[in-house]
């Protein structure tokens, strides 16, 4: 019995170790193939990206930071900003003339981004989304990109006027004297290109005499968009003529006593052009970065923040849309011409 339990330990050890001598080493499994490094952060079919990109854009603060910030998490991308008017952005792109920043500059007027390629400042590109935007919203040389626009509109505090409908002209009338506001338009890009539209539009005779008539009625200039609003938002004065839109729709949100309106007159829809520094020191990233504001990220991001997007499909539900406001027939070139000098005007006839 002792012999026959050796004979079967003997059997099985040999049936073990054979395939060792018959074939070399036991198979294992395949290693596991290294894996991919990962891939450097870029756009979904664009170049890899890095570095960082400088943006130069205006209010309102909290949509610039979550564009930053959006930016920066698909890329990897580090975003440095300036924020400011309309008139402070081009006077510090001025400053910097002789060492440039910048590589995406974003303005709230579209006649001051035509006079920035009139300047031969701009790179000509063809973003993603492009093909979805208002068609009056790009220029035809791919240069200027109303990613979002506002309008200028009467705002009032309900306070004081439980509910307006007046058209422009209308308040020169007595029982508007001195509860008249404006934003300073050499400050807004917003209202300067109001303003040169409806010129435009109503004639010189025409269009001077309505805010002639304005100004001796006591309308003031108290600032910039924000200032001007507070001024009517605190009761200093009742109306805010040619007020920013987005501005009034987050106050009404946050339960300030305003409403705005858009006179039956008309008024300007205003792209905010995006556009592409030929000076820019990080080409492939500004030109990312305009792709990224057509996105559909982006332009919720532009609706959330009371604006509206530049791509036609996508609707506001928290303010009026494009098909809701009265719009003046205007000329741009004659607007990116004159503007400024309108401006001056205002200022000089409401101090």
């Amino acid at each position: 019995m002792k012999i026959l339990r050796v004979f079967i330990l003997i059997v099985l050890t040999g049936l073990v170790l054979a395939p060792l001598f018959a074939g070399g080493k036991q198979d294992s499994p395949a290693p596991a193939a290294p894996a991919a490094p990962a891939a450097a952060a870029g756009t979904a079919s664009g170049p890899q990206l890095s570095g960082k990109l400088v943006i130069y854009q205006p209010s309102p603060a909290g949509l610039a930071d979550k564009l930053a910030a959006g930016f920066e998490a698909k890329t990897g991308v580090k975003v440095e900003q300036f924020q400011g008017t309309t008139g402070e952005i081009l006077a510090r792109l001025e400053a910097e003339a002789a060492n440039p920043q910048a590589d995406v500059v974003i303005l709230a007027s579209w006649a001051d981004g035509l006079g920035m390629k009139s300047q031969a400042k701009l790179v000509s590109y063809t973003p993603a989304g492009s093909d979805r935007m208002y068609s009056n919203w790009k220029d035809a040389d791919n240069t200027l990109f109303g990613t979002s626009a506002s309008a200028v509109g009467v705002i009032y505090n309900t306070k004081i006027f439980p509910a307006l409908t007046a058209d422009w002209g209308d308040f020169a009338a007595a029982q508007y004297k001195g509860q008249l506001a404006i934003p300073d338009p050499e400050k807004s890009g917003s209202c300067k290109d109001f303003l040169s539209g409806y010129i435009n539009n109503k004639g010189e005779a025409a269009g001077w005499k309505v805010w002639e008539g304005l100004a001796a009625n006591g309308m003031t200039v108290p600032g910039a968009n924000a200032a001007a609003l507070e001024a009517v938002t605190t009761g200093e004065e009742g109306i805010l003529i040619a007020g920013v839109d987005y501005n009034a729709y987050s106050s009404m949100a946050k339960g300030e006593p305003l409403n705005i309106y858009y006179p039956a007159g008309g008024t300007v829809i205003n792209p905010r052009p995006a556009m592409i520094l030929k000076t820019s020191p990080d080409m492939a990233n500004a030109k990312a970065f305009v792709d990224y504001l057509l996105s559909d990220e982006a332009q919720k991001l532009v609706a959330d923040a009371y604006l509206l997007p530049g791509r036609s499909d996508i609707q506001c539900t928290n303010r009026a849309n494009v098909s809701d406001i009265p719009v003046l027939t205007t000329d741009w070139n004659w607007m990116m011409n004159n503007s400024n000098a309108i401006s001056a005007r205002i200022n000089a006839i409401c101090k």
